[in-house]
């Protein structure tokens, strides 16, 4: 379709870099004001429950958006990598157990790290780095061998998809979504955002993959994701004389910079740095767990979650409850005084 919009010096690939930046933008922004992060949703807390709502409304309007264009025909999953005939499985469970630890361990998901490096946070900076370097290892260098070996496990399926009317499913999981979010006690403005973050995620579906679609330059179908796109932009800036930027490399920066404009302008930007070696220490331990998990599982909470769960794959599903149960696990084995029933004091992101 990019060919039909007439434009003479501007190509696809280079028309979704701008786009992957604009999303970012959003996402960043969007992000910082609600303070969206999977993780607050499963962890012990006096927030728990409204940081589960902002991200099930996130999801619900996801899943709705997703499904009505795939309806519509704009875009398809059929050969996407989420549709994979063979499962799998024991990657995708070990990845998600994995990243799921590694984001207690960091005090937040990837998407959460990269918003809060835009509000000055160093601690999360660093875990970013680290986060990026490890996926980065995992995917071509000397850690392939664990994707590859754990890769060959697989199990065979009849659908990689959700069997049934896929717009039923997509009903049925937005409804359950809504009716927790609404009930969360988050005002309306918050779950308003929140939509708005949910948004994005068939928007970038569709602008990738229907928009932006080119027979003589084609590009990938890509929405909201971290784990890839945090290895790309950290190898875009080490060799950017030698490869183009891409979409993802320009929604992380996006991100960045979305979240900084919005810290600025709420007052919220502080500069913070690790606390004791031993705090550091966890926090890179958490980083390269969560780069060699998200790899594994095919994606982040938001790759494989907000926009993985939207295209009813098998495989998205299953690395987001392995996340969970990682994330929770994780945050239960490191507070047992929670399990008591006392409160256990929250550190700050």
């Amino acid at each position: 379709m990019f060919e039909s919009f007439g434009f003479e010096t501007l190509t696809a690939p280079q028309a979704a870099v701008l786009f992957g930046l604009a999303i970012g933008v959003l996402f960043g922004a969007l992000a910082q004001i609600t303070r969206f992060c999977l993780r607050r949703a499963l962890v012990i807390g006096e927030d728990r429950r409204v940081a589960a709502g902002v991200w099930l409304m996130a999801l619900a309007v996801a899943v709705l958006g997703t499904q009505a264009a795939v309806a519509i025909g704009w875009i398809s999953f059929a050969d996407h990598r989420f549709m994979a005939a063979d499962l799998p499985v024991l990657a995708i469970v070990a990845g998600g157990l994995l990243f799921g630890a590694g984001m207690v361990l960091t005090r937040g998901c990837v998407s959460r790290l990269t918003v809060l490096t835009g509000s000055g946070n160093l601690r999360a900076l660093l875990v970013l780095l680290v986060f990026a370097a490890t996926a980065h290892a995992t995917l071509k260098g000397i850690l392939a061998p664990v994707r590859t070996t754990l890769g060959s496990f697989t199990l065979p399926l009849d659908s990689a998809a959700l069997p049934g009317h896929p717009l039923i499913w997509a009903g049925l999981i937005a409804l359950a979504a809504l009716a927790f979010a609404l009930r969360s006690g988050n005002r309306f403005g918050a779950l308003a955002l929140a939509a708005g973050i949910g948004l994005l995620v068939p928007l970038a579906w569709v602008g990738t993959g229907f928009v932006l679609f080119d027979d003589f330059d084609p590009i990938a179908m890509e929405s909201l994701s971290f784990t890839s796109p945090a290895s790309e932009a950290l190898f875009y800036t080490l060799a950017s004389t030698a490869i183009s930027p891409g979409f993802g490399s320009a929604l992380i920066a996006g991100v960045v910079l979305g979240a900084l404009a919005t810290a600025l302008t709420r007052g919220q930007f502080a500069w913070q740095s690790f606390e004791s070696p031993r705090q550091t220490g966890r926090y890179m331990g958490g980083a390269v767990l969560m780069g060699i998990g998200g790899v594994l599982a095919g994606g982040c909470t938001v790759g494989a979650g907000l926009s993985g769960v939207p295209t009813l794959s098998f495989a998205a599903i299953l690395a987001l409850g392995a996340i969970a149960a990682g994330a929770m696990a994780t945050d239960r084995a490191l507070r047992p005084a929670a399990l008591s029933g006392s409160r256990a004091a929250i550190p700050a992101e």
